[in-house]
């Protein structure tokens, strides 16, 4: 421990010092400069306010529907789905809406699935836009980044693991479409990966690929999406709690004992029950 640590810690004492904002009694309620109350409560849209808590900055009401339509593109009603699995077995065993949408939540918070390969998708374009302003073409992106994998197309935001293609690509792009976003350099570069990919794997971009190049265009840094889709799936698990709640407890995806297929060490007895032997 330092004497500046404990200079810092004793400025701290005794009080909650806030930069973004806070409750001033007979004043007003501030958020990021913002008074709440006056200047964003019935004028801008939640999904603005939640961008603005996660970055700092409030982003055009257009963008937020943008980041609000990918919202739901990936909160489904599928109680198949890792994190509606959760929220599924929190209904059928009685268990708070609320501790089962959020144990749902944090099922996303993985390398594999959810919201880290989100923001990985982000890295992975934005350090491919960076190589491709310095010379690396497009398909030797794609070689180099395959050459991690022993060759294999493991690309962050490609290929899906059950069927080829994704319904929600088309989804968003049709909204952003209708939103007037052009396709920007991110996205560009995106595509191009994909046909790529396409010609050699058979391989297209999933809704990762495309949110991280759209989201990379409008100029949001990896860290700040992880921040922003923090809660993605929450809905989507809280109608899978509310499925099993409603129906008898214990029926979602019951065991027997001999359903269970045990692969370990023969069973063996007891000292005590050899000697009753």
């Amino acid at each position: 421990m330092t004497k500046q640590d404990t200079t810092l810690w004793d400025q701290q004492r005794n009080k909650i010092i806030s930069k973004k904002g806070g409750w001033l009694i007979g004043d007003g309620v501030y958020c990021h400069g913002y008074e709440m109350m006056n200047e964003l409560v019935g004028k801008v849209s939640y999904m603005q306010v939640v961008v603005l808590n996660a970055t700092g900055r409030l982003p055009e009401r257009r963008l937020a529907e943008c980041i609000e339509a990918a919202h739901i593109c990936l909160s489904w009603p599928d109680s198949r789905i890792w994190c509606n699995h959760i929220g599924a077995l929190g209904g059928t065993m009685r268990a708070s809406s609320v501790a089962s949408t959020v144990a749902g939540v944090l099922a996303t918070d993985s390398r594999s699935y959810g919201i880290k390969p989100l923001k990985a998708g982000l890295s992975f374009i934005q350090a491919a836009m960076l190589a491709f302003n310095n010379g690396v073409s497009v398909a030797d992106i794609v070689t180099n980044e395959c050459a991690k994998h022993g060759g294999k197309p493991f690309i962050m935001g490609y290929g899906r693991p059950i069927a080829k293609g994704d319904e929600r690509v088309p989804a968003m792009e049709r909204v952003a479409k209708n939103l007037g976003f052009p396709v920007g350099a991110h996205l560009k570069l995106a595509y191009e990966i994909e046909s790529v990919l396409d010609e050699r794997f058979n391989e297209g971009m999933n809704i990762n690929g495309y949110m991280s190049a759209f989201l990379s265009d409008q100029g949001f840094s990896p860290d700040e999406v992880y921040l922003i889709c923090s809660t993605l799936v929450a809905s989507g698990v809280t109608a899978c709690y509310v499925d099993m709640r409603n129906r008898p407890a214990g029926t979602f995806l019951p065991l027997r004992c001999d359903d269970v297929l045990y692969q370990g060490k023969p069973h063996r007895l007891l000292p005590e029950q050899k000697e009753e032997l």
